[in-house]
């Protein structure tokens, strides 16, 4: 006979021990194990959940990570600057561009070079670019998980307008490579502003007709509303940041909270509820697409006509940087994006760390969010946490 300890409720489950746990006998066939992954849609990249069941009830669920085997983070610490943008950008292929601006920015303060107001904007330019394009999939594919397709395909062609004018702007779809220690490539297009627009105004009917699809359809707000709560007291106890977080009323925004790039030159209120269950993480992203579009449009009216691109560095195949550590951040669509590094002098860094979300949302909060619900569920909660496994096996 076999057992293993479950932390669960015990008045829900009274034959538990007086340590708290419950006593599980495998060989009783009351608890069934299974697992929900490792491919899983939705989530981007390949984790699994490892589900222990009382009839279609979680009562225990442990996530398994491994099936990347990245290590991006010591790839790093073993290239030069100049070709880092390449290694740090797959850490999260769902928004590759926020990586690029914490890389780009570690070099940058750490050489104290001051990048020039144009490239600021372009940069902004692009973040927020890259936070719609993420936000297009996640906010329908939310709806897809309760079977509402429809929004999904929506979502993946307004997603395939907004990668053309990636494409235009930098020469690729899904990985750009545009930022670049000192500034950005290049400037903007010729026309680029007018198509950017004629993209944003596609997007804007989209954003209703998804408001009407997913938040004022009965089948939704059956499967959504109280599903997957989240505990205001877990905020601050597993680190939780961005639409999670505003979710249960904490405004938590970098761009607002510690301003960078121009993000203080531009008007927007970042959008919060005092309720976290799925509905309301979805309705936060929701409004988050508004935001967005509305930022991208004041970006394009205030960027400056023209200006440098980008400053001056060292030769980029010989670029030694001062010793010396620092910490950076920016709001991805998941939220506190932010990278730590160390140089010592020679031509790599010493030590590059990455923190982003999914590592909190994907094994802390999952874990706990997990317990109590119904396998039926255990797919929606899972990607409200909108987690990017790459991330974690960094």
């Amino acid at each position: 006979m076999s057992f293993f300890s479950i932390k669960t409720d015990r008045s829900k489950y009274p034959q538990g021990g007086e340590d708290g746990k419950l006593q599980i006998d495998l060989d009783s066939h009351k608890y069934v194990k299974i697992w929900q992954g490792p491919n899983h849609p939705g989530v981007t990249g390949n984790m699994s959940v490892e589900l222990t069941l009382a009839g279609d009830e979680v009562v225990e669920a442990k996530t398994h990570v491994g099936y990347l085997h990245r290590g991006f983070e010591k790839l790093l610490e073993r290239r030069l600057f100049i070709q880092g943008m390449q290694t740090s950008i797959r850490m999260c292929v769902a928004e590759p561009d926020s990586n690029e601006y914490v890389f780009c920015s570690c070099v940058e303060e750490l050489a104290g070079i001051e990048i020039p107001e144009m490239a600021k904007w372009i940069r902004a330019l692009i973040l927020e670019m890259a936070r719609l394009q993420s936000l297009l999939r996640a906010v329908p594919g939310q709806g897809g998980t309760f079977g509402l397709g429809v929004g999904v395909q929506w979502g993946i062609y307004m997603r395939e307008l907004v990668l053309d004018r990636f494409e235009e702007l930098t020469g690729g779809r899904i990985y750009h490579m545009f930022m670049t220690p000192g500034g950005v490539r290049g400037p903007l297009p010729t026309g680029f502003k007018k198509r950017m627009e004629e993209t944003l105004k596609e997007i804007d009917g989209f954003i209703v007709n998804i408001d009407n699809l997913m938040f004022n359809n009965a089948v939704f707000k059956k499967r959504a509303v109280d599903v997957g709560v989240i505990d205001p007291s877990w905020v601050d106890k597993y680190g939780i940041v961005g639409p999670t977080a505003r979710s249960l009323g904490f405004n938590r925004d970098v761009r607002k909270n510690y301003p960078y790039l121009i993000y203080d030159q531009l008007d927007f209120e970042p959008y919060t509820t005092t309720y976290s269950d799925i509905y309301n993480r979805t309705r936060v992203r929701w409004h988050d697409l508004i935001t967005t579009v509305d930022l991208i449009r004041q970006i394009l009216a205030k960027m400056p006509e023209k200006g440098d691109f980008k400053a001056e560095t060292p030769n980029v195949l010989h670029w030694r940087i001062p010793k010396g550590e620092t910490y950076v951040r920016s709001e991805s669509s998941r939220g506190e994006y932010g990278m730590y590094m160390v140089t010592d002098g020679s031509e790599k860094p010493r030590r590059v760390n990455l923190r982003g979300p999914s590592y909190n949302n994907g094994i802390a909060v999952l874990e706990d969010l997990l317990v109590g619900a119904n396998i039926a569920d255990v797919g929606a909660i899972m990607v409200s946490l909108q987690v990017c496994p790459p991330e974690i096996e960094r």
